[in-house]
């Protein structure tokens, strides 16, 4: 009997909000015994040729990848792209837009968090950051953690970065079909990231995967570094009845903050079809 490809289609370096360069990420893949990986920095498509190069040198395989944040009901929802042209100019001219939101958004945010006597976030995060257009929440919550503003990242977004705390701005993101169109045009395949992270109704979540198959989209993440075996269970479910391909990846940003290493999830459902097993002809 074959074993399971250990693939890991979801992590973030420098590029976005990860800690380690795309080589460093490519190595530790590699060590923990992923067969085939991508790379998934935010908005960004910045690093792929760099992961490609250095997967290539390992003998590791790879697909492209991207995590791109929508704006559907309210709610920020992540979609992955992978095995599509990293220099098709659709999905890079579309990734350009959307992130062009990010630079004003983090300088509000820091005059929002200096409203309540936390001076110097924005330039604190910029230092994490490395790219004035790509300062995200995460880049301000280990400033705040450096600072002892609190004692981990977990604590920041639960007092400062979310919905209706001092330091949360609201971003429009791209729409739901515009993300999917981008990925698929550039000939790969689109894949809803951790949905159980979304908190949607029951009626919301049909919404967005009905919406999400109409445009184009063909996977879902059953397996994530954020879901737990009955959430698992429960989107392999749904994987079943929206005939979606599952995907697993770890979410992996930082040796120091991720709960999930790359390459050590479960399996999926052997019954489930795989995006990888569409995207083969898509491998580098």
């Amino acid at each position: 009997m074959t074993h399971p490809i250990n693939a890991d289609l979801h992590c973030h370096s420098v590029v976005s909000d990860g800690t380690l360069t795309p080589e460093a990420l490519a190595a530790r893949a590699h060590a923990n015994g992923v067969d085939l990986w991508a790379l998934t920095d935010h908005d960004e498509v910045g690093g792929q040729q760099r992961a490609i190069d250095a997967a290539q040198a390992l003998g590791l395989k790879y697909l492209t990848g991207v995590e791109i944040s929508v704006t559907f009901i309210d709610t920020t929802v992540h979609i992955v792209g992978l095995g599509f042209d990293h220099t098709d100019p659709r999905i890079v001219t579309g990734l350009n837009d959307t992130r062009d939101g990010r630079g004003p958004r983090a300088v509000e945010m820091g005059a929002q968090l200096a409203k309540v006597g936390i001076t110097g976030a924005y330039e604190g995060a910029l230092k994490y950051a490395g790219n004035p257009r790509l300062v995200s929440r995460t880049h301000f919550a280990r400033f705040l953690v450096e600072s002892g503003v609190c004692r981990d990242t977990s604590e920041v977004f639960r007092r400062f970065l979310t919905e209706g705390k001092p330091g949360y701005v609201e971003h429009r993101w791209a729409n739901l079909g515009d993300a999917v169109r981008w990925i698929t045009q550039s000939g790969g395949l689109a894949v809803i990231a951790h949905p159980a992270r979304y908190r949607f109704t029951p009626n919301e979540e049909y919404a967005l995967f009905s919406e999400f198959k109409q445009h184009g989209g063909r996977g879902v993440e059953v397996v994530t570094g954020s879901h737990s075996a009955a959430e698992a269970v429960r989107y392999a479910d749904m994987a079943r009845e929206f005939d979606l391909l599952a995907s697993r990846g770890s979410d992996f940003h930082s040796p120091d903050e991720s709960y999930t290493d790359l390459g050590t999830l479960p399996a999926l459902p052997a019954d489930l079809g795989t995006v990888w097993s569409a995207l083969a002809h898509r491998v580098h």
